[in-house]
């Protein structure tokens, strides 16, 4: 169970990632299946010669938000619809990733990896390591939060909630789709190469359906925590990606078949989706908006006086 948790702490930055296009874009981004296989691919690459492991994170947020800017250029340059210009960026990530790699699978037995420190010392698999990579995943999404409260990241979120509106404002909303989908690609590339020197491998195949586990993540930590305000809302995705994880280890531990994994990551979704649906959630809902009348518009008023007073 401990292994659960330490993968959701480092899925939960590639959930980060998601819910930038998800929550705060309003963007069906499925890049993430390509870029996160790519930032393990070059995190990979990069240690078997002889790069520093935290360098070659660093390298790999890189490549991921190159990653996210291709896909955005193809949308707002491109006039491609949205979701193509993923996909279409996503395959072809998967030629790049098999050049990067010059094979499908590239082991990192015997190298020394951002992981070692811990494997040396005894923590890993234990609570010292989840308390590390916790924290880890913390403060980048501390570091997300105070991002999305600067006249840049009100701006996005001003994008993704009414894009005609914040235009008229003056506001390239072309730059916000593609920088928030380069941030986005440049985290889930991060995960990718933490995940890579975790697991001691990267895989031509380790990022297919991922975009299912980072919206479970997004959709079942917001569903249980709620997103009263966009601190609330970052840190219900941790806290989602560990209860995605979790679950799946004890769909695993109760004998289901390991091949039936996407099945349930999908009917995690359904549930996450159509449970907060529910008269007795919708009636919570309701009573919540009540008590706070004037929340769920504050971010936009703020976005709005923001951009108005920057111009």
């Amino acid at each position: 169970m401990t292994t659960a948790i330490e993968l959701g702490m480092i899925y939960a930055i590639m959930a980060l990632g998601v819910y930038v296009t998800f929550r705060i874009l309003d963007f069906p981004d499925l890049t993430v299946d390509g870029s996160f296989t790519t930032g393990a691919a070059v995190a990979a690459i990069s240690i078997v010669n002889g790069v520093n492991p935290f360098l070659a994170i660093l390298l790999s947020f890189i490549a991921g938000f190159l990653a996210g800017t291709i896909t955005g250029l193809l949308h707002t340059k491109g006039r491609i619809n949205g979701l193509l210009a993923g996909i279409l960026t996503q395959i072809a990530l998967y030629s790049i990733n098999l050049r990067i790699m010059d094979k499908a699978n590239v082991p990192l037995l015997g190298e020394d990896t951002a992981i070692t420190p811990l494997q040396r010392a005894g923590l890993l698999g234990g609570w010292g390591s989840i308390g590390l990579l916790a924290a880890v995943a913390i403060l980048l999404a501390l570091a997300l939060v105070w991002f999305l409260h600067t006249d840049t990241g009100l701006a996005m979120q001003a994008t993704g909630d009414n894009e005609k509106m914040i235009r008229s404002y003056g506001v390239n909303t072309d730059n916000q789709k593609i920088l928030g989908l380069a941030l986005s690609n440049g985290l889930v590339g991060m995960s990718g190469a933490i995940v890579a020197q975790f697991q001691g491998f990267a895989d031509i195949g380790m990022g297919i359906g991922l975009i299912v586990a980072g919206l479970a993540s997004v959709i079942l930590g917001q569903a249980i925590f709620g997103t009263r305000s966009i601190m609330v809302a970052a840190l219900a995705v941790v806290a989602g990606s560990v209860l995605y994880r979790v679950a799946i280890q004890l769909a695993l531990t109760v004998g289901l078949n390991p091949n039936d994994m996407k099945l349930i990551s999908a009917i995690l979704v359904v549930i996450a989706l159509v449970v907060p649906q529910l008269p007795f959630f919708r009636r919570r809902k309701a009573l919540v908006s009540r008590a706070d009348p004037d929340g769920g518009a504050a971010t936009g008023a703020e976005a709005v006086s923001t951009t108005e007073g920057a111009r």
